[in-house]
């Protein structure tokens, strides 16, 4: 195999493993929830994550690795991306205060909903928070990228 597929492969391969941890986690909220209204901010938050963490370690592998023009628009993207992502985590946490957890999960018995109230609560926290920081440090990485194609010749 060439490597334009071999990196094919790669992206394709990492994105059925983003699909499996994403349905991984949020199967317990969905198996017990009627209507849960976060799925698609918390859906973003997991594969954001995920994602931008295999373009930080493994970037010189995936078929960004030699798009400058590509590299500049996803850094200034980010930008707005991070401003989405603290909105969509003040949101859950305004929800919360406001609403409660009863609005979150429905009508369940006392001791079921603590503890997947506390599993959304903690899981949207941790991949909401680590999604922010991994863009953040992937803009990092890309500028990094881009110097040293321009001045190494290096992607």
């Amino acid at each position: 195999m060439n490597k334009t597929a071999l990196s094919i492969v790669l992206e394709l391969v990492f994105w059925i493993v983003t699909a499996i941890i994403a349905a991984a986690v949020l199967y317990p909220i969905i198996s017990v929830t009627d209507n849960y209204i976060f799925l698609v901010p918390n859906l973003i938050f997991i594969v954001v994550l995920v994602t931008c963490t295999r373009y930080i370690f493994l970037l010189k592998h995936t078929w960004l690795a030699k798009l400058q023009f590509v590299k500049t628009a996803l850094i200034f993207g980010s930008i707005w991306a991070v401003f989405l992502l603290i909105e969509q985590i003040s949101q859950f946490q305004s929800f919360l205060d406001e609403e409660g957890p009863e609005a979150l999960v429905g009508t369940m018995p006392l001791d079921q909903m603590a503890s997947i109230v506390g599993y959304i609560r903690s899981e949207m926290l941790f991949f909401g928070v680590g999604s922010v920081i991994a863009v953040v440090i992937l803009s990092g990485r890309l500028m990094k990228s881009i110097w040293n194609y321009k001045n190494l010749g290096v992607a």
